[in-house]
This record gives structure tokens, sequence and C-alpha cells, in this order.
């Protein structure tokens, strides 16, 4: 039986890894990894997989961690308006469709160029564009 588990948590490792590393933050982390996990390998996988992403997310956000504060002075100089958010600004919130303008990153933050930025609540987030779903807060 101990086999069997350890055997079923090696292979949701394997295969949460690659998205788990994606993920941003420990809560987005975690979400993400459970998600993968649970997909993969069905309740054992949500429990070991939202472990993991919460560890990998901790650690690596969308930005690295050099890009994170010339990112943020990036946006400080483009004076964008603040979007007044009423909910709590956090990953996975969503954002409203109207009302948000949202903004194409720079090429030269490679690792964010497939999202896009705006300012809620006078903080900086990275939004995925289809969804709006806050992936990162660059604090």
């Amino acid at each position: 039986m101990i086999n069997r588990f350890v055997g079923t948590a090696v292979v949701i490792l394997a295969l949460a890894a690659p998205a788990v590393a994606n993920a941003q933050g420990v809560p987005g982390g975690i979400e993400r990894g459970a998600r993968d996990g649970e997909r993969a390998a069905g309740p054992v996988g949500a429990v070991v997989g939202g472990t993991i992403g919460g560890v990998v997310g901790g650690v690596a956000g969308i930005l690295g961690v050099d890009d994170r504060p010339r990112f943020r002075s990036y946006v400080v100089e483009q004076r964008r308006p603040s979007y007044t958010y009423r909910d709590e600004v956090r990953v996975g919130a969503v954002l409203p469709d109207d009302g948000v303008t949202y903004y194409e990153v720079p090429d030269r933050f490679n690792s964010a160029r497939e999202y896009r930025y705006t300012v809620v609540n006078g903080r900086t987030v990275l939004v995925e564009p289809g969804t709006r779903r806050i992936v990162e807060i660059i604090d």
C-alpha cells in the first residue's frame, strides 16, 4: 500500500511540476498544483500537487526576481490610471470586462509577454488576457 502511494506521488510530481513551476505565489501555486494534480491522479494528486505548488509558487513568480522592481518602475513611469475594484485584489480574482484598461507587457519582460497588466486599487497586477484573472501582484 505504501509503495503504491509513493509511486503515485512520484507520477504526480512528474506530471504537475511543469505546470506548478509556472504558477505565481503560494496561493496561485497551491491552486494550480491542486487542480493539475487532481486531473492527473484524483484526490491524492490534488493534495500532493497543492503542497508542491505552494512551495514552488512561493519561490518563482511569472516575473523573475530581478524583473519585478524594473517592471514596477516601468508601470510607475507610464502613469496608468488605477481602476477601483470593490473586492479584494488577490491572485485568482477575475476583473470585469468593462471599465478596466489592460496594457501589453513590453518585450524586455519576456517571461510575462503572454499576459497583460493593469493597475487596480493602486497595485500593479498581471492578468491572463482571455480570462481577466489576476495571476501575479507586483508589489
